[in-house]
């Protein structure tokens, strides 16, 4: 079963099928879409774009909103679809959606305020001039996405894409390519007119068509090996591109710590969805004065934890080629010295790893350093919060962090290099609607979410009206030495007295 699961060619030139994870039976079949029929895709959608930009920010708010409510109508349909192409509990899915649609509202509603055209103060040097900024859509995005949260997770490109008045071109994961088509359908039955959101399928080949093709920006979301691949492909047409990327996050617990809530969070963070997570916590770092107690909570509490069940609270691993990863990584850990407290290299059945926890895990194994993708954790020691800090920040990754402190958690948590940290709960910053989301390092650039994630679907434009001739006059050959001479006592006036002492 382990390797029946893979999307397969059923045909070698034109359609691939998708399989549950967890049962390996067919769930769907999808055509694959090459450079031609993506490059079609992207035309239409030109002409869709000059169309959505058109309607404004009010209409385009008004038919989010019916979006929103087609989604949240058909939850338990698109739950479905979730948990058999993905394999995440049906409830789990459900709750992904709920988040997906508060950020959605945020999009629909917040646009105009963001991104709307705004004066801004002239200098005294050009006080003869109107100046305006504004925020204008490229036109059409074209966005890849993900399988492990295939609304969440696209949802935060697509919808703050269309909010800013693009079309939008999207490529489903060849995992969960069903529920690209569903959201799809689901925005057609709103804004019927034009093709303003498409969805080509396929597998590796057809993203990198659409990261060829003529979009305005492309939104990407993978792993860190894919990402590089994107931009290679983007750079041939000088494509901008926001690269939401993989991680390798930490859960920081201090000596002030509350330790049921920090276990609690640290099995939730790094088991649910079976750690098929980009934010997930993979790291644990405690503080020596309460490491003992709290390794007791947290193997208790992942201990009641388990997978392969119709009731069981997380599902399979979704692509096969990951247990290899999981795998390696465990037997290199153990292998060099590491302490495992639950769990192992034996509770790897078919497509399903249980909870494993290690300890004693050393800095440079893959365990520590490389992204894993399941529901595995590895807790360290630390004598104090300074070695925390340095561990988790040695990581290349830099996209969330967790810390639970009473007292420091502030302290702690500006210290840390990530794109966004939760203190005394975990990965609340992600669904915060007016927060953004993203990582530095090998966790990509741009952000998703918030007046940020509006503004990167956007080119910033710049307008000046002069109002009145200038009295100084500079930016002409009529210009005497009497204004140089005004214009070198206004510099003076203005600048030379910053100088400090």
């Amino acid at each position: 079963m382990t390797t029946s699961t893979k999307p397969q060619l059923l045909d070698a030139v034109t359609t691939f099928e998708v399989r549950d994870p967890a049962t390996g039976t067919t769930v769907g079949h999808y055509p694959i879409h090459r450079q031609a029929e993506v490059d079609q895709a992207v035309a239409i959608a030109h002409e869709a774009g000059i169309w959505w930009s058109a309607l404004g920010f009010t209409e385009r708010a008004r038919r989010l909103d019916a979006w929103r409510a087609e989604i949240a109508q058909g939850r338990d349909e698109l739950a479905r679809i979730i948990h058999e192409e993905m394999g995440k509990p049906v409830s789990d899915a459900k709750l992904e959606i709920a988040m997906a649609l508060e950020h959605l509202r945020w999009a629909a509603h917040n646009a105009e305020r963001v991104l709307g055209r705004r004066g801004v103060r002239s200098s005294l040097l050009t006080i003869n001039h109107a100046a305006e900024v504004e925020y204008r859509p490229f036109g059409l995005v074209g966005v890849i996405g993900p399988w492990n949260y295939p609304v969440f997770t696209p949802l935060g490109s697509i919808s703050f894409a269309l909010a800013a008045g693009n079309a939008v071109v999207f490529k489903p994961s060849e995992y969960t390519p069903g529920v690209g088509v569903w959201l799809a359908a689901a925005f057609a039955r709103t804004t019927a007119e034009r093709p303003v959101l498409q969805v080509v399928t396929g597998l590796g080949e057809t993203g990198n068509a659409l990261c060829r093709s003529k979009v305005g920006k492309i939104g990407f979301t993978g792993s860190t090996a894919t990402g590089k691949k994107v931009m290679a492909a983007c750079a041939e047409n000088l494509t901008p591109v926001l690269m939401e990327c993989g991680g390798k996050d930490a859960l920081i617990v201090d000596a002030d710590a509350d330790l049921d809530a920090a276990a609690e969070a640290a099995v939730w963070g790094g088991m649910s969805n079976a750690g098929q997570t980009c934010l997930a916590v993979e790291r644990v770092y405690v503080h020596a004065e309460v490491y003992d107690a709290f390794v007791t909570k947290l193997v208790a509490l992942a201990s009641t934890i388990d997978a392969g069940r119709p009731e069981s609270k997380i599902g399979p691993i979704t692509m096969p080629r990951q247990l290899e990863v999981i795998r390696g990584q465990l037997e290199e850990a153990i292998a060099r010295g590491a302490r495992l407290l639950l769990g192992g290299i034996d509770t790897v059945p078919g497509q399903f790893v249980q909870p494993t926890i290690l300890a004693e895990v050393p800095d440079d194994a893959a365990a520590s350093t490389e992204e894993t993708f399941g529901p595995t954790l590895t807790v360290t020691l630390v004598r104090d919060m300074d070695e925390a800090v340095e561990k988790v920040n040695a990581s290349a990754y830099g996209l969330g962090g967790t810390v639970f402190s009473r007292h420091n958690g502030r302290a702690i948590a500006d210290r840390l290099r990530a794109g966004g940290v939760s203190i005394n709960s975990f990965v609340t910053h992600a669904t915060i609607a007016t927060l953004p989301l993203g990582g530095v390092g090998d966790s990509g650039f741009g952000r998703v979410h918030g007046p940020d994630g509006l503004k990167e679907f956007t080119y910033a434009k710049a307008t000046t009206r002069q109002l009145f001739p200038s009295p100084l006059p500079l930016t002409t050959f009529r210009r005497t030495a009497r204004v140089d001479a005004v214009a070198d006592r206004l510099v003076a006036l203005l600048h030379a007295r910053s100088r400090q002492g």
